[in-house]
């Protein structure tokens, strides 16, 4: 007999993708009403104008490179990305038994409505905008984020590849954490770390991230319908990391063999 699913309303924020997709599906093969809240990704114009303001213009737009090229470079470690599928037992399949609902983003009074009619008893943030103050605010339901490196040590982006490039391959993995108004700063509810192979690159790693991770993303959730979340501060170094400039990107590649 199929397992029972676990009655809670569970509502995934998300701009979408293959990784998202991947703990969807997880979750909706535990949990008996899943909907996501499907915000459309962010414009590379404001991605730049954003990072820019923060970094400047030549980090910005060697960034912007560096996303570029890893989008043209995935179409040649397909057969890579289906090995980790059937690795760990997961479907990036869409899922048309879960209910998705499109949201100009999910800090719009017209997402937070849409949200408030759902009345969820858990919120999963994957790959989506950070909440505004407000928004977090208005949500009275535990908010969960799956992060794809551990945190505090790789908070931001692209923990998996920053973890190799410090040759920190033990701190290689994923957290999934209570949101708060920061960055990934949130309590630690789970973590796991996992070993990349060596054909792995900035192309696969938070692939191979969630696909080994699916797990502590269903336990998040279970404890937080049962009450029993259990948060941990977690000692050691803090810092937010960005995608890599190109030339950042490269010359790990060329002079270290991380790509």
């Amino acid at each position: 007999m199929a397992e029972m699913k676990r009655r809670g309303r569970v509502v995934v924020i998300t701009a979408g993708g293959r990784n998202p997709q991947i703990l969807i599906n997880a979750l909706a093969s535990r949990f008996s009403e899943v909907t996501v809240l499907l915000e459309p990704a962010e414009s590379k114009s404001v991605f730049v104008r954003r990072r820019a303001l923060k970094l400047g213009w030549p980090v910005a737009l060697g960034q912007l490179a560096t996303m570029m090229a890893s989008r043209f470079g995935k179409r040649f470690t397909e057969g890579r990305a289906q090995e980790l599928l059937e690795t760990y037992g997961v479907s990036d399949a869409p899922n048309g038994d879960v209910r998705t609902v499109h949201v100009p983003s999910i800090n719009t009074p017209e997402a937070l409505e849409t949200l408030t009619e759902l009345s969820p008893d858990v919120v999963f943030l994957v790959s989506c905008r950070m909440l505004s103050a407000a928004t977090l605010s208005a949500i009275s339901c535990p908010v969960i984020n799956f992060h794809a490196g551990i945190n505090p040590r790789y908070r931001g982006l692209m923990g998996g590849y920053w973890a190799r490039v410090h040759r920190d391959e033990e701190n290689f993995g994923a957290t999934v954490h209570l949101v708060d108004a920061g960055v990934d700063t949130g309590d630690v509810l789970y973590q796991t770390r996992v070993t990349p192979a060596k054909r792995d690159t900035l192309h696969t790693y938070p692939l191979l991230q969630t696909a080994a991770s699916t797990d502590i993303a269903v336990r998040a959730v279970e404890d937080a319908l049962a009450g029993t979340l259990r948060p941990m501060t977690v000692a050691g170094p803090s810092q937010q990391w960005y995608h890599p400039p190109v030339w950042t990107w490269i010359w790990n590649g060329l002079a270290r063999g991380i790509w």
